[in-house]
């Protein structure tokens, strides 16, 4: 026997349809290009995203066609957010900072129809222009400038594209299941990999993200995404902003510490998204800059992903910031979250320094995701906080397959997707990510954490960035190689550092040697390069 229910498919463009009818006052706020304050509403978001849709009709772009995007965090970006995946097309979101060799790899696999583009693009993409073998059109979202933007491509001109359409579009009844968007892995090893969202996982993903127990999103929220786009969709905050009505404030491509914090005053955010790198430079900025931003900001709470937290970053943002920080973790496949650090009843009794420990864990799962941990042989471990295994992950915005069906079955046989993570969950659920399972260094047939390894060492006042690498060793088989950068302006030695670590490791993990740097190798998405790092240090021994 079935319910007696309406049944009306999740789609993507109900988001947007919903905001406008709800929320139509509600602001999204952009720093254009050219550094200017643009302001719209969620009504003419709607609007415009219609035209979007009436225009790429128009091009002839068929439902399940791809339209590729290069571009920053704005209005214009948040439009075609909407428009292409509500008329039935697939939203490519592309990562500009990739190289230029897995640029034009992702925009051919992907088979792009359309590229739109920001315009400080557009030298980039002459150069690719001639490899993109499937796009048809660059359209520069912008209006035509005075002089032509480019000498050797025939470019299209967002507004007098859209401009030429009517915003009287009705969004079609698509399948649930149907493809909405496309985001590529960062492809730190090989290619990159395509992972195909449906407009059921996104919009359950949504809902997850207004959750109280999750990022808590309301139509009281002001919330700067410090998020590109280009990264997992702005870990779907566009979406979750949008299906509450909260104000969005979109920086542009000024990512730095004194442009957020300009962006955070000026229009009181309530909230912020980004990875440790960003809120690193802001909190610098607010040192060097003798701010008060206990005074001057409403932030209340800092959404953290993409890499572990340090506990000085969140300790500031309690002190100075008055802010609590959320740490979230997920990855492309997950779409991206997976887990929340949210407190249990029994927390609200711990200390500040407990509550601290906390919080610099990944989380526990929502409703909708399952986790759990693996030996090598397959064998589930326990719950335990201790035993640390191979993390697996399951549920209704995890990924089957990859686009294309490159790497071939991506799941057990049980269903489970390995996500290259070795971590631990603990009694209580909380997961805690220990290290990648290639980055684990295996010293004497124990295991030592990277990651624990760069945030002990991080939470000296001196260090602004470390990266623990595993080398061969004629005894142990492998010990720590610890690569450091120091803060600008700071110093501190060797013995200092080791000093500071036996305070807080395990004697046995200690780095068998430290090296400075001036910087360390990232990839495009801001991720350590550890593979780089084995590579630069593959000469060095270690004695017995």
């Amino acid at each position: 026997m079935h319910g007696l229910m309406q049944n009306h498919p999740l789609l993507v463009s109900s988001l947007i349809e919903h905001a406008g009818n709800a929320h139509p006052h509600a602001e999204v706020v952009s720093r254009t290009l050219e550094g200017r304050m643009h302001r719209c509403t969620y009504a003419d978001i709607e609007r415009r995203s219609k035209r979007v849709a009436n225009a790429l009709t128009a091009l002839g772009v068929s439902p399940g066609a791809r339209v590729g995007t290069l571009a920053w965090n704005g209005y214009r970006h948040l439009e075609l957010f909407f428009g292409v995946s509500g008329m039935g097309a697939v939203l490519h979101t592309v990562n500009p900072r990739l190289f230029p060799e897995q640029l034009a790899y992702i925009i051919n696999h992907a088979e792009d129809r359309y590229l739109f583009l920001d315009a400080c693009f557009v030298p980039l993409v002459e150069k690719l222009a001639p490899q993109l073998t499937t796009v048809k059109a660059f359209v520069v979202m912008a209006g035509r400038p005075v002089e032509a933007a480019s000498t050797t491509l025939d470019l299209c001109y967002y507004e007098e594209l859209i401009a030429a359409h009517s915003d009287d579009y009705r969004w079609p009844q698509l399948d649930e299941n149907a493809a909405s968007s496309l985001c590529y892995t960062s492809g730190t090893t090989g290619n990159p990999k395509g992972v195909l969202y449906s407009h059921r996982s996104t919009v359950l993903h949504t809902m997850l993200l207004c959750m109280a127990d999750a990022f808590a999103l309301t139509a009281v929220d002001s919330v700067l995404l410090a998020s590109p786009m280009f990264h997992v969709n702005a870990w779907g905050i566009p979406y979750a902003a949008t299906m509450v009505g909260a104000r969005l404030l979109l920086p542009g491509a000024a990512l730095d510490g004194a442009s957020l914090y300009q962006l955070m005053r000026d229009e009181q955010a309530t909230a912020a998204a980004g990875v440790p790198t960003v809120w690193l430079m802001l909190q610098q900025y607010v040192h060097t800059q003798s701010l008060r931003p206990l005074e001057e900001l409403a932030l209340r709470r800092i959404i953290v992903g993409g890499a572990a937290v340090p506990r000085a970053v969140v300790e500031t943002f309690e002190r100075l910031f008055g802010a609590h920080v959320l740490h979230a973790w997920g990855m492309t496949e997950t779409s991206p979250v997976a887990t929340v650090c949210r407190p249990l009843r029994k927390h609200l009794e711990y200390s500040a320094a407990e509550r601290i420990d906390l919080q610099r864990k990944q989380g526990r799962v929502p409703y909708g995701v399952a986790l759990r941990i693996a030996d090598e042989s397959g064998a589930v471990l326990a719950h335990d906080g201790v035993a640390s295994g191979r993390l697996l992950v399951r549920g209704h915005w995890v990924a089957s397959a990859y686009y294309g069906d490159e790497a071939g079955a991506i799941l057990d046989a049980d269903g489970w997707f390995d996500t290259g993570d070795i971590a631990t969950i603990d009694p209580d659920g909380y997961m805690q990510i220990t290290d990648r399972a290639k980055d684990v260094i295996k010293s004497g047939g124990e295991w030592i954490s990277s990651i624990d390894l760069e945030n002990a060492a991080v939470d000296h006042p001196a260090v602004a960035e470390a990266a623990a690498i595993g080398l061969p060793h004629p005894v142990w088989q492998e010990r720590p190689l610890l690569v450091v950068v120091r803060k600008t302006g700071h110093d501190v030695t060797k013995d200092e550092l080791l000093a500071h670590l036996s305070e807080r490791v395990a004697k046995w993990w200690l780095p068998n040697e430290i090296v400075f740097v001036a910087e360390l190798p990232h990839t495009a998405t801001g991720k350590l390069q550890k593979m780089v790092l084995r590579e630069m240090f593959k000469q060095h021994r270690f004695d017995a």
